[in-house]
């Protein structure tokens, strides 16, 4: 399974996601991110944003997102989960976002 981040999207950023399964943000990049999650659904990648350390803002963006790690504890993540419609919220993890996958 190919995993990408932004740091490996150099150049011709959609030949650069041929191939990846997901695509890893942390929450520092979501807002430069918004032309490429446009390219992630039309290439079938799911996505994935480590937003540890921040509050997550409400938007568009997360229409786009298929995991999130966020701060807090288990209500918190289902709150999230219901607020957002994101489907995969772990909170309050000190596991690397990659260990969540699929």
């Amino acid at each position: 399974m190919r995993v990408i981040t932004l740091e490996d999207l150099k150049g011709d950023i959609r030949s650069g996601m041929q191939g990846a399964r997901w695509l890893i943000l942390q929450a520092r990049e979501v807002d430069i991110s918004a032309d490429l999650l446009i390219f992630t659904e039309l290439e079938d990648i799911l996505v994935a944003v480590d937003h540890r350390g921040s509050l997550p803002p409400d938007g568009l963006w997360q229409r786009a997102v298929h995991l999130i790690l966020i701060d807090g504890d288990e209500n918190d993540a289902r709150e999230f989960r219901k607020k957002s419609g994101i489907t995969k919220v772990f909170a309050g993890s000190d596991q690397e976002i990659a260990t969540y996958l699929w």
